[in-house]
């Protein structure tokens, strides 16, 4: 337990012990989810305070302890902030923003199951996160009850999974499939392992930087199991990687499991390159490849926290030839409506003369490569 975490337990729940903190169960029975239990907290803005007066059945609120310990080195401005307290921007639909940005309801052929992609599925199995983004691209859906963990649901994708055999890649997400007991989620890997043509299980998952504890021994011994298994851990600032979820991460990795970083572009949380290239080197520390920069979905509610794309490209130009490659994630776009992800990537191209390409480094020298031509050796 770091100082953050120590310093919270003792100010906010002072009857509990270190090794209640360490208990996942009793985290998620701690998440503030309220205006009473985030005031007792934060000193919430007149806005903090319309939004959850105005929240109705919208994406609910949910910060565990711990996660709320991570904002406390600077709690009325951290930028972690307005990603889990709501802000009336939220009901603030802009053109262009859609309920639905991926098109996933309509790639949707039995409930919790999206095949968008020819040889991928995506395998929703519950509603539950520990932790909700306000920026969420899937908010329409999650902490609503609309699919809980129903192993009668997930036999019809079994079904589905099994009578398409070019599906060979499925990744379990909803919600958050590690928020699941272990018994749960190794069912449904056991089952998905069955079926003979899927060859590669991923899971997407904020638990491990939201909620550390439950990458419990018992959860890496069970995982280890159902190799090859990928994990994808929703990464979108270097707060986010302290002692504890940094030491979840090793757990992961030691387990045998690739990591790999899953960012979003948030205006004001991650938009600066010095913060960027500081959450892309605290992730190879942690064992975590940076995978995906996500341009931010066009959720509806969402204008307060999306750039421009350019902001995105010239973020990805900061980190090139200036830290280490595997530091270097692929910046994505999703084509609203269901086309899939796009990449996008700045183009250090200047132009060409005759068989020569011009380009710049790094540093913004220009250099001639002769392309290949095999119709002239000269």
């Amino acid at each position: 337990m770091d100082s953050l975490s120590r310093t919270f337990l003792r100010r906010f729940h002072p009857q509990a012990t270190t090794a209640e903190w360490r208990d996942w169960h009793w985290q998620v029975k701690n998440r503030m989810r309220d205006m009473d239990s985030l005031s007792r907290v934060f000193d919430l803005t007149d806005d903090e305070r319309r939004a959850m007066e105005q929240l109705g059945d919208r994406l609910p609120v949910g910060i565990s302890p711990y996660y709320a310990s991570r904002l406390f080195s600077d709690p009325s401005n951290h930028p972690l902030r307005k990603t889990v307290i709501p802000g009336t921007a939220e009901f603030v639909h802009a053109s262009g923003e859609y309920t639905d940005p991926l098109g996933e309801d309509t790639h949707n052929p039995v409930p919790g199951l999206v095949h968008t992609y020819p040889d991928k599925a995506l395998f929703l199995v519950t509603d539950f996160c520990a932790t909700y983004c306000r920026y969420c691209m899937r908010s329409r859906l999650v902490g609503q009850g609309t699919f809980l963990p129903d192993p009668a649901m997930w036999e019809k994708g079994f079904a589905y999974l099994a009578a398409h055999p070019e599906i060979r890649d499925v990744l379990l997400s909803g919600g958050d499939p590690l928020i699941l007991a272990d018994d749960r989620l190794e069912y449904l890997l056991r089952r998905l392992r069955e079926i003979p043509h899927i060859e590669f299980l991923r899971i997407g998952s904020k638990v491990p930087v939201v909620l550390p504890q439950r990458i419990t021994p018992a959860l890496t011994r069970m995982l280890k199991k159902f190799h090859p298994l990928f994990m994808s851990i929703h990464i979108i600032h270097p707060d986010e990687l302290g002692p504890e979820a940094t030491a979840a991460c090793e757990r992961l990795a030691d387990a045998g499991i690739p990591l790999g970083g899953q960012m979003v572009l948030l205006k004001g949380v991650n938009d600066d390159p010095a913060v960027m290239k500081k959450l892309v080197l605290a992730q190879l520390r942690a064992r975590v490849k940076p995978y995906y920069l996500h341009q931010c979905d066009a959720i509806t509610g969402s204008m307060h926290f999306r750039t421009p794309i350019q902001t995105g490209l010239d973020l990805i130009r900061s980190l090139h030839g200036h830290t280490t490659g595997y530091a270097v994630p692929h910046y994505m776009i999703d084509a609203p409506g269901g086309g899939g992800k796009v990449p996008l990537s700045p183009d250090y191209r200047i132009g060409r003369e005759g068989d020569e390409v011009i380009f710049q480094n790094y540093e913004g020298k220009s250099y001639r490569y002769r392309d290949a031509n095999p119709d002239r050796l000269d």
